[in-house]
């Protein structure tokens, strides 16, 4: 039987809590630089420099625009799939450890600013275009660079782990 006391004890610990304010912070830089691109910058290709350009485009589909589709019931079946792996993160932000708790803490809030957009927007603004010269890359957001952060720490630490066995 499922005992909800152990439950909410197990979520609602105070280490517990310190994570989610990081998946907060993470989440509010990244709504913030979003609405000030779509507010400001919505029909404008702004100019940083040789490498830096910000120009809003509206991604459909997951990372570096793949699946992009038109199809409603797609777009919803990919959403829908998206929160799914949002909360086995969640569950496994609660039963892993300190470092382990943070690498997911990143890759949470970077992934609910991004589902964020999708329920709201039925899109997600990308607007940060690296360059050299006419090679681009693919253009993302903030919580692309949060996501991916969290990733890359996920697999150093998996490398870490196993050089230690």
């Amino acid at each position: 039987m499922i005992d909800l006391r152990e439950i909410k004890n197990t979520v609602f610990k105070k280490e517990n809590l310190y994570f989610l304010a990081v998946i907060f912070f993470i989440f509010s830089i990244d709504r913030y630089s979003k609405i000030e691109i779509i507010n400001n910058f919505s029909d404008t290709n702004v100019y940083l420099n040789d490498f830096l350009n910000f120009y809003l485009i509206w991604n459909t589909g997951i990372g570096f625009g793949i699946f992009s589709t038109t199809s409603e019931l797609f777009y919803n079946l990919i959403t829908f799939l998206i929160g799914i792996v949002i909360f086995i993160l969640i569950y496994f932000l609660i039963i892993s450890n300190s470092v382990e708790k943070l690498i997911y803490s990143i890759i949470i809030g970077g992934a609910l600013g991004n589902f964020f957009d999708r329920l709201v927007y039925k899109a997600v603004p990308d607007f940060i275009d690296m360059h050299y010269n006419n090679l681009h890359w693919f253009t993302f957001n903030v919580a692309d660079i949060f996501i991916t952060m969290g990733v890359f720490l996920f697999i150093i630490r998996g490398f870490l782990n196993d050089s230690f066995k």
